[in-house]
């Protein structure tokens, strides 16, 4: 096709998605693009164009260019629901885009129930991101018009609600409108199946395959926004209880104990303008914490997330208003949830984090962010304590993903639970059978999977929270409890290399590059053993299926994990080195021995650096 029959068959897609589209707002903004791609500069025959002329040639081509991105496809539906920045277009998150996936839905769970009464039952949440209410009022418009019972969420709400939504009101399906902690011009539609749809240990939980296809074809057979039907009433908008029945729900988890010494522990506490505030702090108070002090530059939903650079407890500067907050105020713990309270990170003042550099800061003082595998480990160990006192349940199992420690397996090991490695991702962790316990590094956490099958960073920090004053009660803190797992099961610390592409074609090539030719030492260990994942691997942990990446072994139990992020245009690095610590080693040995993990690990680093090319 010639580039004039391209621009011609782009712009009359271009016209017929404006006619299209239910959004007065977005179907101007592809007028508006459609225009600007259309100018053209009149510059005499023979002449050289002058820089006015040059001006509106690029920004027609980058007009063009902006149009052809947003039509090179439907908006993918996987098993991560749909995700992406707010705009007009095929290819971005908005309400046609809304629409065609609730019919597509829609259509799919009439299929699934076809025949059986009642009709399929939905849960629809949203946060409070851009257009979120409005993409979940076009999903209530859409089910119920074809006889699907819709029951909306009452105002914006964490993630975690709305999992314990699903399960609680026996729902065959759940809809949250959330882009977690993506960029503040993103927005998401996460999908969870239950009722009488998944009736297995995965009730509840996210759409795995081949759900997500079979939902992704029903959404591709929707010829338009104009032919499905939307009905203008007739969902129930639920009350507060559901929010009260959550907060019972997960101030089960605060035991006796933890809440007679809750109120000497001061809290700060930051929702990152997301969601989770309100409802993290009435859990902690009905807990016991009362002393909780919430980032007042941060207390408050806001879609522009204007303090952050990036909503993600992980990113750098993300959570340093928390930390100067906690040092000024002499916190023993800070909590930060993500926007829509799904993930929870804890940072904790450790006197061998003090550093002189940037004077007068948190970090300074010794405040640093736990990484997610050591507040994996420290509620694993909860966990496995309380199933020591309260009884272990029949087939009890803790899980973890391919890329989180492999110290959780040891723990459940001691604790004679039984241990299940999964995929990356709560859409696997969540559904193993007799799961009890599940967290990946990435700041997840299920502590409660009976009432959320899903991580849920509110419940995860009342357990943090109430390890920390049960520690505090006895003069110790969470780093005291991180030594005290390096005694018992030795010093497992974890970090990360990643790779961000801009060409998406060299990430595929940098894993078969680093598959073709891997490291053969790892920090001047051996490389004893290199595991394709896209095979399917490791039989003797119970089996997993094909996923693409690989994993490096070396001979002192170094492990890395090489594999494509599933949400980013990077090449992840997973690493872990574990060193041996005495059982009955004091504090300064366990730090000797951490000094000396971290040396190593930074050193297997510049070696995956270098077999990524970088």
């Amino acid at each position: 096709m010639s580039d004039d029959a391209a621009w011609e068959d782009l712009r009359a897609r271009v016209e017929a998605w404006i006619a299209d589209d239910p959004d007065p707002e977005t179907a101007e903004e592809l007028r508006e693009l459609l225009r600007l791609a259309q100018l053209s500069p009149d510059v005499a025959e023979g002449a050289e164009p002058d820089l006015e002329q040059l001006t509106v040639q690029r920004t027609a081509d980058q007009a063009r260019r902006e149009l052809a991105d947003r039509f090179s496809g439907l908006l993918q539906f996987g098993t991560a629901g749909l995700r992406g920045a707010i705009a007009g277009g095929p290819h971005r998150m908005n309400r046609a885009v809304v629409i065609r996936a609730a019919a597509g839905l829609a259509d799919f769970l009439l299929g699934e129930l076809d025949g059986l009464t009642p009709p399929p039952r939905v849960v629809v949440g949203y946060d409070a991101r851009r257009k979120s209410e409005q993409f979940a009022l076009d999903t209530a418009a859409v089910m119920t018009a074809v006889g699907i019972e819709v029951l909306l969420l009452p105002r914006p709400l964490p993630t975690p609600l709305l999992a314990f939504s699903v399960r609680r009101f026996a729902a065959d399906a759940g809809v949250m409108v959330t882009a977690s902690h993506n960029p503040p011009q993103d927005n998401g539609y996460k999908v969870y199946l239950g009722g009488r749809v998944v009736t297995d240990s995965g009730q509840g939980a996210q759409i795995v395959p081949p759900a997500d296809a079979a939902i992704a074809a029903e959404i591709a057979r929707v010829p338009s926004v104009a032919s499905v039907p939307r009905a203008v009433r007739g969902w129930t908008v639920l009350g507060d209880d559901v929010v009260d029945a959550y907060v019972e729900a997960t101030l089960g988890l605060a035991d006796a104990t933890s809440r007679a010494v809750a109120g000497d522990l001061r809290i700060v506490l930051t929702p990152l303008h997301g969601v989770g505030g309100a409802v993290a702090q009435r859990v902690l108070a009905e807990a016991g914490f009362t002393d909780v002090l919430v980032v007042p530059e941060q207390a408050q939903p806001d879609a522009r997330f204007p303090t952050v650079a990036f909503p993600n407890p992980e990113e750098p500067g993300a959570i340093d208003l928390a930390l100067g907050l906690a040092a000024d105020e002499g916190a023993d713990l800070v909590i930060a949830l993500d926007p829509d309270a799904d993930r929870c990170a804890v940072a904790v003042r450790d006197p061998r984090a003090h550093t002189y550099r940037g004077p007068d800061t948190a970090a300074a003082d010794g405040w640093r962010m736990l990484h997610g595998d050591e507040t994996g480990a420290l509620l694993g160990q909860a966990v496995a304590e309380r199933l020591a006192t309260e009884g272990r349940p029949e087939k009890a199992a803790f899980a973890s993903s391919i890329v989180s420690s492999r110290q959780l397996a040891e723990i459940a090991r001691a604790a004679g639970v039984r241990h299940v490695q999964t995929l990356t991702g709560f859409k696997w962790l969540s559904r193993v059978d007799g799961l009890v316990f599940g967290y990946e590094e990435a700041l997840g956490y299920c502590v409660a999977p009976g009432t959320v099958r899903d991580k849920d960073g509110i419940s995860a920090a009342l357990l943090v929270a109430g390890l920390a004053a049960r520690l505090k009660a006895s003069g110790r803190t969470l780093v005291d409890a991180l030594d005290d797992l390096a005694r018992t099961h030795g010093l497992y610390l974890t970090g990360q290399v990643s790779a961000r592409f801009e060409d998406l074609a060299q990430i595929p090539a940098t894993v078969a590059r680093v598959r073709e030719q891997p490291p053969t030492t790892l920090a001047g260990a051996a490389v004893t053993r290199v595991v394709d994942l896209a095979r399917g691997t490791d039989e003797e942990r119970g089996g997993l299926p094909p996923t693409e990446g690989l994993r490096l072994d070396a001979e002192d139990g170094t492990r890395v994990v090489v594999r494509p992020s599933g949400t980013e245009p990077k090449v992840k690095c997973y690493l872990e080195v574990v060193e041996p610590v005495l059982p009955d080693a004091d504090e300064a040995a366990v730090g000797e021995a951490r000094h000396h993990a971290r040396e190593r690990l930074d050193a297997v680093a510049a070696d995956v650096r270098a077999a990524l090319g970088l």
